[in-house]
């Protein structure tokens, strides 16, 4: 079934168990045993969930308004596909249920889905079937080399972005995998948080910008400046088009934002708890810079600005 529509088996399990989306007969021995209806409905729900459409929504309807809801005028040969929805690998099903919530979708741009879920990094290379563009493993603790098995699971999938989503980890193995290109984030308690930064990740900026909309912690490795003085000078000192000199102030305030994460990594500490505090200090900074460079973006795209 899963080959005739397609898609991952794993996918096709989660319908079926969670959303009751199929219901095939069962033999006694236990294998499932798909009619050219089931294929049919399953077809259907692959098609509309690759729209856009949460397969929440839409499990419960019949075949006939499924088929109807495919036949809508330009429901599937628009030429843009705006709200076509972010397909998710997930290793970890706590979090792929996590991440399903409507507490967690409610404030995307667009829709977001899990397209397979599995327990392990392995199973997560071995089983590979198309492509997806963020693939998460959730993981207890960090440890300061990044596995094998995730840098395999990334080229399975051919995604460009890979995160973790951790409980516990050390400065050095954040680092170690900002350095690998990992988006590194600590779980958030709240559905709501996690959304937020699900939200990030989807943004052309995400990889940067994604570790500063999560919550701050003092152990998450902040990227390096995207923009440094000379070019925020030259950017300050550019006429003015717009009435409220938005480029000019931006650019004035990374600069001094720049200037103080600099500034708390060199401070004398005095004790370890000087020590922390600095780092904190650092961390805040650090994340407050990365917002600002993603606002100067999204400036230089309004007035035609070249940042490089």
């Amino acid at each position: 079934m899963a080959r005739l529509a397609r898609m991952p088996v794993a996918t096709l399990r989660i319908w079926e168990q969670r959303y009751q989306a199929v219901q095939p007969a069962t033999a006694p021995s236990g294998h499932r045993l798909y009619g050219p209806a089931d294929v049919e409905r399953v077809i259907l729900l692959r098609q509309l969930t690759d729209l856009g459409h949460g397969i929440g929504a839409i499990a419960g309807l019949s075949t006939k308004q499924l088929q109807e809801l495919v036949n809508q005028p330009g429901s599937l040969q628009g030429t843009a596909r705006p709200s076509a929805a972010m397909r998710m690998v997930v290793v970890g099903p706590a979090l792929a249920a996590r991440l399903q919530r409507p507490a967690v979708s409610q404030g995307l741009a667009k829709p977001a889905r899990v397209v397979a879920t599995f327990d392990s990094l392995a199973q997560a290379a071995q089983a590979a079937q198309g492509s997806a563009d963020l693939l998460i493993w959730h993981a207890p603790a960090l440890h300061d080399d990044v596995p094998a098995e995730l840098q395999a699971a990334r080229r399975a999938w051919g995604m460009p972005r890979v995160a973790v989503i951790y409980r516990f980890a050390g400065r050095a193995a954040t680092q170690a995998f900002a350095q690998a290109g990992v988006v590194a984030v600590r779980e958030a308690a709240g559905d709501e948080a996690l959304g937020a930064w699900l939200a990030s990740m989807q943004t052309p900026s995400a990889a940067s910008a994604a570790q500063a909309r999560a919550p701050i912690e003092p152990h998450v490795a902040m990227p390096p400046r995207r923009y440094d003085d000379a070019t925020l000078t030259a950017i300050a000192g550019l006429p003015p088009t717009l009435a409220c000199e938005c480029p000019r102030h931006v650019a004035e305030l990374l600069m001094q934002v720049s200037s103080f994460e600099a500034y708390s990594a060199s401070c004398v500490n005095r004790s370890d708890a000087d020590a922390e505090l600095h780092a904190y200090l650092q961390q805040v900074a650090g994340a407050a810079r990365v917002l600002f460079e993603s606002a100067m973006e999204s400036l230089a795209r309004h007035e035609g600005l070249r940042l490089r």
